[in-house]
């Protein structure tokens, strides 16, 4: 049983979400961002490995250890409010810290990492999970979270591409944007949902997305939710 699935994003009006690039630039956008996603009420939000780079900390783990892992799943805890979850497959991310703003981070893997990375992990106090042998296998991922860690809403927040991955394989419930008055205007600049080299071209089984609620926020934005139906 998966969680109820919400992709959280803000973006300009052409669709692109790298604030930084925005114009006019305006300093009050993460705030919102923030008090929105508390009115969303989830038990754990969810990034990529490229937005959970930007959190690590430390330079390297040990390149060997003697000691073996079984790959069986492992928590640092599971009572916890909310949860960091970010996707790791190959184990890329040093992290040198065990949460983001006080959530409990847990790194979703394939039981292709090796041991020294686990072992980098467990040093860090960093909880993990498996979900699949060579790919992630993102609906497992979902199972697992929501049977061991009790997570019944969970937030997405891409990347593009993580995005875009949950939406084709028909895993969100729920579309939630922010659309601030903006604009990007970047060839290639990264959008709400985006794809990986190898997905273009593969469009996402959408049957259809209703209006759920449309607000005009005070720096004129609107914040858009859409319940989505897959399959």
């Amino acid at each position: 049983m998966k969680p109820h699935v919400i992709c959280h994003m803000v973006a300009s009006v052409d669709g692109r979400i790298l604030i930084r690039r925005w114009r006019p630039e305006d300093a009050s956008r993460g705030e919102i961002f923030e008090r929105l996603h508390d009115q969303l009420g989830v038990d754990a939000w969810l990034i990529g490995r490229v937005s959970g780079q930007g959190y690590a900390k430390r330079d390297a783990y040990p390149d060997h250890t003697d000691q073996h892992y079984p790959r069986q799943h492992w928590f640092t805890r599971r009572d916890s409010a909310a949860y960091g979850i970010v996707l790791d497959p190959h184990g890329k991310i040093v992290w040198g810290r065990s949460d983001v703003g006080g959530d409990p981070i847990v790194v979703v893997l394939t039981e292709q990492v090796s041991d020294a990375h686990l072992a980098g992990l467990r040093e860090d106090g960093v909880s993990y999970i498996f979900a699949g042998a060579r790919e992630l296998d993102l609906k497992l991922a979902l199972d697992t979270l929501n049977r061991e860690l009790g997570i019944k809403r969970l937030e997405v927040n891409g990347g593009g591409v993580t995005n875009g991955a949950f939406l084709r394989a028909g895993l969100i419930d729920e579309i939630s944007v922010v659309i601030f008055p903006a604009v990007d205007s970047t060839r290639g600049s990264a959008s709400v949902f985006d794809s990986a080299e190898d997905e273009t071209g593969a469009a996402a089984p959408l049957r259809s997305m209703t209006l759920a609620s449309s607000d005009v926020l005070e720096c004129g934005g609107v914040w858009l939710r859409y319940r989505v139906q897959s399959g």
